[in-house]
């Protein structure tokens, strides 16, 4: 019929599975705040050997040793539950592509504990560390998707829709462009953290004062007596160098198209919320998630780089990351998950045995 489509991707709805999912989910959540105390404070040497910790499973929790040898702890608890989640997946799961995705992701977590381990090794080398980082937001980005991917709402079969909700949501393009801008904001976020880059300019929304600040030696030596004066670096740190400057301007400036795209987006999902409350809520909290990390950048240079402050700012990242890919995930389940899906599936969605029906 014209004007109208259906969403017609069907299966069994397994009621633990995916519980266990958004626990999953839930406990990368929290490792990666683990992970960020660590470089927020840090402590990524107060361990330096590795797998063990000083040679022992269980290190005094002392100093530094207690937010490096618990990130361990968590990462080793998450990569358990990995594990157990992507058996689970192969056994019971009857679509190829999410059993895929659960064993990538098992994948990943193994190669994380790589990556984690070779820090320690190499003595935090940036390009690991900044790898080590933003895999860790990928990774939480597949649990969740496996969770979307498991939820009632993916599963059960949706009633016909007009075509008006379709020119109201954001394209399939747009929320992809969305998720690749945010991606690279990580990846300059990450590499401010790991080239102590963060206080490199200590005032804002200006840089020294300016838009863009000079980079000439004479200049650099200048901020250098400026972040001296202000307590903000030592002389033992060195002078603050054209590439920490360039990064954490890059990262600013990024920050503004990101800001730009989320409330374009975030617009057309409200103005979908009468077809399907999701919408709504999805488009609300993506741009309250970046009214925040706004307010987070600011308060790190505030404050001077205050550990939680950071840590929540690199955790806020990794969250608006996530939202932004279960936003795309519902655009693409509506436009077109219903076309593309339907042979992979079953019928019908059977909940314990009983029938389902979403709002």
């Amino acid at each position: 019929m014209e004007g109208i489509f259906f969403s017609t991707q069907m299966t069994d709805f397994h009621k633990n599975l995916h519980r266990f999912t958004l626990f999953t989910a839930a406990c990368t959540l929290f490792l990666l705040i683990a992970g960020g105390m660590v470089t927020s404070t840090g402590s990524g040497l107060a361990v330096p050997d590795w797998p063990l910790s000083y040679g022992k499973l269980m290190p005094p929790m002392i100093g530094g040793i207690f937010y490096e040898h618990g990130h361990r702890m968590v990462a080793t608890f998450v990569g358990f539950l990995t594990v157990i989640l992507a058996f689970w997946f192969v056994m019971v799961e009857k679509r190829p592509w999410v059993k895929k995705l659960a064993i990538a992701a098992l994948a990943s977590v193994i190669l994380q504990g790589l990556l984690g381990g070779l820090t320690v090794k190499l003595l935090l080398p940036t390009e690991v560390s900044a790898a080590h980082g933003t895999l860790a937001q990928m990774f939480f980005c597949m649990v969740s998707s496996l969770a979307m991917f498991t939820s009632p709402w993916w599963l059960a079969r949706e009633q016909a829709r007009d075509i008006s909700e379709k020119n109201s949501l954001p394209s399939i393009k747009a929320s992809i462009f969305l998720i690749v801008v945010i991606f690279l904001q990580l990846i300059f976020g990450a590499l401010v953290r790991h080239t102590q880059s963060a206080l490199a300019i200590p005032d804002f929304p200006l840089a020294y004062g300016q838009i863009l600040p000079s980079l000439t030696q004479e200049s650099l030596d200048a901020y250098h007596a400026t972040l001296i004066r202000e307590n903000v670096r030592l002389y033992a740190d060195g002078s603050v160098t054209q590439n920490q400057i360039l990064i954490a301007l890059i990262h600013r400036f990024w920050a503004l198209a990101v800001a730009v795209l989320v409330a374009w987006n975030s617009l057309k999902l409200w103005r979908s919320r009468s077809k399907d409350p999701r919408f709504g809520f999805l488009g609300g909290f993506l741009t309250g998630v970046v009214a925040a990390q706004i307010m987070l950048g600011a308060s790190i240079v505030l404050t001077k780089r205050m550990p939680e402050i950071a840590t929540a700012h690199q955790t806020l990242g990794a969250v608006l990351l996530m939202v932004s890919v279960v936003s795309f995930l519902h655009v693409w389940r509506v436009l077109r998950g219903g076309n593309r899906l339907t042979n992979d599936v079953a019928d019908s969605v059977s909940i314990d045995n009983k029938s389902y029906v979403t709002f």
